[in-house]
């Protein structure tokens, strides 16, 4: 199952850059023998300043047809790592060949792309900044193919 990176923003070099890097380049080595990845990093700005809806229209053509959707969203559901790899995993298995995660700009994602999404994923309570959520995303969708592997990542 291909998994894509939808987000408003352009990342610059620096130290989320690196990270996000690191983690998606792990996952994409240890994914692959369990049928996830690669990983794809789609990043759209809206230069002309539309707001939510031109960035909703914009992430919709990142979206890969027919892709399951999973918005990162303040009015998500928290679930913990191995409860987000499980699903990860229910979606591979059930033959989702694309999983993409969106992530907004600044006001977060229009209502109506959010509507269309299968997942809203909360990373808690408080809102966290675009760069950092995308380096919690990163880290997450790698710590779910350690889970899924087996391996010891991750300790409960």
């Amino acid at each position: 199952m291909r998994v894509h990176l939808c987000v408003v923003g352009r990342l610059r070099s620096g130290p989320e850059k690196d990270l996000i890097d690191d983690y998606l380049d792990r996952f994409d080595k240890s994914g692959r023998s369990m049928g996830l990845g690669p990983v794809t990093v789609t990043e759209v700005e809206d230069k002309k300043g539309g707001g939510m809806s031109a960035e909703a229209a914009l992430l919709r053509k990142a979206l890969p047809k027919g892709a399951r959707i999973c918005a990162l969203d303040e009015r998500g559901k928290l679930v913990t790592s191995p409860q987000f790899a499980n699903r990860i995993a229910q979606w591979r298995d059930t033959g989702t060949s694309d999983l993409a995660f969106i992530i907004g700009g600044a006001d977060g994602i229009d209502p109506t792309l959010r509507a269309e999404a299968d997942m809203l994923l909360s990373f808690g309570k408080m809102v966290w900044p675009h760069m950092l959520a995308r380096v919690m995303l990163s880290e997450q969708i790698y710590r779910a193919a350690t889970i899924l592997a087996g391996g010891p990542y991750h300790r409960v």
